[in-house]
């Protein structure tokens, strides 16, 4: 969880996540997470920005050979 998705938007000061979508996100995790378990795998989570927490990951974890990571599309006005 990166705590930058949880601040104001960059237009009006909107919250970008409002507890409602929160709630959903954490039960949406928490599913993902029990569904994983059942299939013998697991659900790493962190808090943090992500640029510091997977390299922390990748060094604690010491035989990853790859990452795949997707970037949040922001529209331009």
């Amino acid at each position: 969880f990166d705590p930058r998705h949880y601040l104001g938007t960059h237009c009006y000061g909107l919250p970008k996540t409002g507890p409602h979508r929160l709630r959903f996100l954490l039960e949406s995790v928490k599913d993902l997470r029990e569904t994983l378990k059942r299939k013998g795998s697991t659900l790493v989570v962190r808090k943090g920005k992500p640029e510091d927490v997977i390299c922390d990951l990748i060094t604690q974890l010491g035989s990853v050979t790859a990452v795949v990571f997707h970037e949040e599309v922001r529209e331009i006005l």
